[in-house]
């Protein structure tokens, strides 16, 4: 059986234009993982990333456009570190997060991303309730399938984690069912690395023994 490829990627930036064009040429699946509370009407300039590039998050205008094919996730309405508020704040940055995108979107928004990797039982407990199937946590390990927690799912790493290949050769001589990879299309900054994600893609849409996934499916 091939091995499952599942990848998402966070925050509705302008960068993910880029990267879904090099994902649609070589027929790659993934979920992008939406903050639709934090979402300017049109293009704006968020934050600067390391000092190096200013992050721009694409404006609601064109979010169908760009996301047309892809999977959908809920990372809350207002991207907050969930264990760090209330209880009370936090079941509703869930909640609406989900409700906005499934109205936005029109289509069932069934897996959520925890905003900079913050969970607890208790906010797991939050994100089941509030009709989600698996919730990513930023932790990168040896990804199981089935997860013993779904609201903890766990990715085997980073999209530029210098031993993403060794993890990956790794996985497929255990039998692994599933390979999971996360970022942020941001992180790339010069061409040479945009390069090297095209070369990624291709070489796994290539490889005879997976297949692409998407996230929904595997639960």
């Amino acid at each position: 059986m091939a091995m499952k490829i599942v990848q998402c990627w966070d925050d509705g930036v302008l960068d993910d234009i880029r990267l879904v064009e090099i994902l649609r040429r070589h027929g790659a699946k993934a979920s992008f993982n939406l903050n639709l509370g934090t979402q300017p009407a049109e293009r704006k300039a968020s934050w600067r990333f390391r000092d190096i590039k200013d992050v721009w998050k694409l404006g609601k205008d064109e979010l169908r456009d760009v996301y047309q094919g892809f999977t959908i996730a809920n990372h809350s309405a207002k991207h907050l570190n969930l264990p760090k508020v209330s209880p009370e704040e936090a079941r509703e940055d869930i909640r609406v997060g989900r409700d906005l995108l499934e109205q936005f979107f029109g289509c069932p928004v069934t897996g959520f991303v925890y905003p900079g990797g913050g969970f607890s039982d208790e906010v797991e407990a939050m994100v089941a309730e509030a009709g989600h199937i698996y919730a990513r946590t930023t932790r990168n390990v040896a990804c199981s399938f089935p997860p013993e927690r779904p609201m903890a799912l766990h990715s085997n790493c980073h999209f530029a984690a210098g031993d993403f290949w060794s993890r990956f050769e790794l996985a497929k001589a255990e039998n692994h069912p599933v390979f999971y990879f996360w970022g942020h299309a941001y992180e790339m900054i010069t061409d040479d690395e945009w390069a090297a994600m095209d070369a990624k893609i291709a070489r796994l849409s290539a490889d005879p023994d997976c297949e692409w996934a998407e996230l929904p499916d595997l639960f």
